[in-house]
């Protein structure tokens, strides 16, 4: 159930728009309150609101503490493996008529950039005091990273995920079984993420000081998509330093899935103050754009709260929030983080559709070009830029191949089977 408050923000004109985008630069957003403009905020039971207060002031003293940031550097560097690479895509190149460069955060440890955030929120829970953590999963990937850095820092870890996701995600599972967390199936609700996120909720209602609830991505209520977004952040500011270092220039245009958008946000971030390079999110598009046929939640939503933040979301004319599709677990969230509905308000970045048969083609692209096997989500930015490049031809394109395919096999082998010539989907 979600309270919907009528009247989504008209688009702003430029002036408004850059000034806007300047207080976000500026570090103006969020602001006390958590909103970035007229998104965000804290919307959570009193039982919490100690706990969110306690975070956020323990997350600002910990972002200032030099100690905190060499150790999480040094943590990125010797287990994370950072930085990722920057790869020039040549056989995408070639194909797309256009130079096309992914930065490859599939290459990080457990396989995506989930890994990023897990760290460094494991880290803030034991200066909190935690004695166990909790975390919700809906690709598994959120999963598998929480649970790999609960294990390398000692917390014993709890992880909610949908039945649905469950099965088809079924080799996440198995990761985190063997890295030593407690898996828990949540068959109430969509059993999806949005159903993990509920129950992580719930557990950390019920026990707020000593389990510190590990969000995966930039939702939820301030301070989470804030945390979220600058321990993120390195995917931006690596990828713009790459680009220079390897091109002399910047993108054209940079691309990035989006859900909840935790990877979409932190690459983000390195470009905003860059005008000349155009972003686009990339959303799931589904079967179609009926309603229950997607998650493309800034193309077709309205602003309402859920999970503890006011957002755009996927809802019914009663304001109530509607079952999602993507055949990605990853994308599959009616809503997504506050700082997008932002960036989307202000017109900073473009938000775009993308159908499950393009991400399956993308997919398939990259796979047979590139010998690379990406996740499902990043397909779909890979399917964005591939629009791009087909209207804009020669314009330089940088993708955020945020995660790697293997935990997709069962999905792939059934959504897109090898039957066809040479073996070929």
């Amino acid at each position: 159930m979600t309270t919907t408050i009528l009247g989504p923000p008209d688009r702003l004109a430029p002036g408004q728009a850059a000034t806007e985008l300047a207080r976000l630069l500026a570090g103006d957003y969020p602001d006390a309150a958590g909103r970035f403009g007229p998104f965000g905020g804290r919307f959570v039971p009193e039982t919490l609101m100690g706990a969110v207060t306690r975070l956020d002031r323990v997350a600002r003293a910990a972002f200032a503490d030099p100690a905190f940031r060499a150790e999480l550097d040094r943590e990125s560097r010797d287990w994370i493996g950072r930085p990722t690479p920057l790869c020039y895509a040549a056989g995408l190149s070639r194909a797309w008529g256009a130079p096309v460069w992914l930065k490859r955060e599939d290459l990080a440890h457990t396989g995506a950039h989930k890994i990023n955030n897990a760290l460094g929120q494991a880290l803030l829970a034991r200066r909190l005091g935690a004695t166990r953590i909790v975390a919700e999963t809906g690709a598994g990937q959120h999963g598998v990273a929480t649970a790999a850095a609960c294990a390398r820092l000692g917390f014993p870890c709890r992880v909610y995920m949908g039945s649905i996701d469950v099965e088809r995600q079924a080799p996440n599972v198995d990761r985190m079984l063997r890295l030593g967390a407690e898996v828990v199936p949540v068959e109430t609700g969509d059993r999806t993420l949005r159903a993990a996120i509920d129950e992580a909720l719930r557990h950390w209602v019920s026990d707020p000081l000593e389990t510190h609830y590990l969000l995966g991505s930039a939702v939820g209520p301030h301070p989470f998509p804030w945390i979220v977004r600058e321990f993120q952040s390195v995917i931006g500011r690596e990828s713009r330093a790459q680009m220079i270092e390897r091109t002399g220039r910047l993108p054209d245009a940079a691309f990035a899935c989006v859900g909840g958008g935790s990877n979409a946000i932190g690459f983000f971030h390195g470009f905003l103050a860059d005008p000349r390079v155009a972003l686009f999110g990339l959303e799931a598009g589904g079967r179609g754009p009926g309603l229950g046929e997607h998650s493309a939640t800034l193309s077709h939503g309205r602003p309402g709260v859920l999970h503890g933040t006011y957002s755009m979301l996927l809802q019914d004319s009663d304001g109530q929030v509607i079952e999602t599709h993507s055949v990605c677990a990853g994308l599959d969230y009616p809503g997504v983080g506050p700082e997008h509905s932002f960036l989307n308000w202000i017109g900073r970045v473009r938000y775009e559709a993308v159908t499950d048969r393009e991400a399956l083609d993308a997919h398939a692209e990259c796979c047979a070009r590139e010998g690379i096997l990406p996740a499902l989500e990043p397909s779909h930015a890979l399917a964005g830029a591939r629009r791009f490049a087909s209207a804009n031809p020669g314009a330089v394109l940088l993708v955020n191949l945020c995660g790697r395919g293997d935990k997709d096999m069962p999905i792939l082998a059934r959504e897109a089977p090898m039957t066809g010539p040479g073996g070929r989907p």
